[in-house]
C-alpha cells in the first residue's frame, strides 16, 4: 500500500487476522467489529515499531467512524463541551462533538493570538515534533465556555502522553478539572508513566476507540507483539 492508501476505508469485521506477526500494516478494530489498517512505522532503534494514525489524512467515512465510537464512549461522563489539543486532535474533537449533538467544541491552539494572556499558556512539546518546543494557549474569551462544565479533553492519538498532560496542565491552571480525556489510538503503554505522574486517577479516565501495542521485529518485514 501506498502511505496515502490508509485511513481510507473501513472494513467489515473479521477482513484481516489480528494475529501476529503483521507485516506492511496492523488492524485494529471498533467495537462494532470493523477494522482499519493502520500503517507501521519502524522506530530509529531498528528493533521496534508502531502501529501510525494520522487522523486528518483520513476519509471522512473513517474520521465519522473513530468520532462515533469515541463519542459513545464518552457519554457515560456526561460531557457538556469538548476541547481539543492540537493539531491533529482538533479534527476528531470538532467530530466528536459532532457526534455527541454538542453545538460547538473548543480548541486550544499553539498560534499566540495578540489577545492572548501568556500566563494562560503552557510549554508543549509532540513526539512527532521532538525538536520543537511550543506553547499551548487557551483563548481567553473561550473560558465563560469551559468553565464550571464538564469537561472532555480530546487529542488523536496518546502516545508519549506529553501532550495530554500539557493540555491537563493548561485547564488546571484555569480551575478546569476534565471529567475524561479521549483519543482515537492509545498507542502502546508508554504514556502511562507521564500520565501516572501527573495524577493516579487519571489513566482509568483515558478513554481510547482502540489501543495499539509496541511492536518487536520478528524477521525481515514481519512485527510480532
Amino acid at each position: 500500500m501506498q502511505p496515502h492508501d490508509f485511513w481510507q476505508e473501513m472494513h467489515p469485521a473479521g477482513t484481516f487476522s489480528c494475529e501476529a506477526p503483521f507485516s506492511g500494516f496492523f488492524p485494529v478494530s471498533l467495537d462494532d467489529g470493523r477494522q482499519l489498517r493502520l500503517p507501521i512505522r519502524p522506530l530509529a532503534d531498528g528493533k521496534h515499531a508502531l502501529a501510525s494514525l494520522i487522523i486528518n489524512q483520513a476519509s471522512f467515512e473513517v474520521q465519522d467512524a473513530l468520532a462515533a465510537d469515541l463519542a459513545k464512549k464518552l457519554e457515560p461522563y456526561r460531557p457538556e463541551v469538548i476541547v481539543g489539543l492540537p493539531t491533529l486532535g482538533l479534527t476528531l474533537a470538532s467530530a466528536v462533538a459532532r457526534a455527541l449533538g454538542l453545538p460547538r467544541y473548543v480548541p486550544l491552539g499553539t498560534s499566540r493570538k495578540f489577545w492572548y494572556d501568556e500566563t494562560m499558556s503552557v510549554p508543549l512539546s509532540s513526539i512527532t515534533t521532538p525538536d520543537q518546543v511550543k506553547r499551548l494557549y487557551v483563548d481567553p474569551r473561550m473560558l465563560p465556555l469551559i468553565t464550571g462544565k464538564r469537561v472532555v479533553l480530546v487529542d488523536d492519538v496518546i502516545s508519549s502522553g506529553t501532550s495530554i498532560v500539557a493540555g491537563l496542565t493548561l485547564l488546571a491552571s484555569q480551575g478546569i478539572e476534565p471529567v475524561a480525556i479521549g483519543a482515537a489510538m492509545l498507542q502502546s503503554v508508554r504514556w502511562h508513566d507521564r500520565l501516572d505522574g501527573y495524577g493516579a486517577e487519571w489513566r482509568e479516565r483515558a478513554v481510547g476507540v482502540f489501543g495499539t501495542p509496541m511492536l518487536v521485529r520478528a524477521g525481515e518485514g514481519l512485527w510480532g507483539v
